[in-house]
């Protein structure tokens, strides 16, 4: 997908709860009854405000191996229950590991890699 601007700009804090209320509004009228241009406008709206966030709100990147962890846990909308299954290993481990009480394994380190899609440079520097 390329890279798409959107007709709308954000500058500030106004103009962020201005275009989230339209945004509200439209949404509001459920979407069997958005016409395909305010489905567009919605579009729009919505790349302008992510443009915006992202600016203002910037996210850091985990520090540690625990933390990045977590944030994949979150991303995927897993408990962490599902994740230990995910990653072939029981709960009480990952949440030993979490913790910090135990050090991860290789098959482990491994499954962070291909199952999370974590860089193995990222871990290389966290372990």
């Amino acid at each position: 997908m390329k890279n798409e601007t959107s007709k709308y700009k954000v500058t500030n804090e106004q103009e962020h709860a201005e275009l989230l209320a339209r945004v509200d509004v439209l949404m509001r009228k459920g979407e069997e009854n958005v016409t395909s241009d305010e489905s567009e406008e919605i579009r729009q709206i919505a790349l302008a405000l992510e443009a915006y966030e992202l600016e203002i709100y910037p996210i850091s990147a985990p520090k540690t191996l625990e933390g990045m962890i977590e944030l994949r846990m979150y991303e995927m909308r897993l408990k962490q229950k599902d994740l230990a299954e995910t990653l072939g290993v029981s709960p009480v481990k990952l949440s030993m590991i979490l913790s910090g009480k135990q050090k991860p394994d290789i098959p482990f380190i491994k499954a962070l890699h291909k199952k999370l899609n974590v860089s193995a440079d990222f871990i290389l520097e966290h372990i």
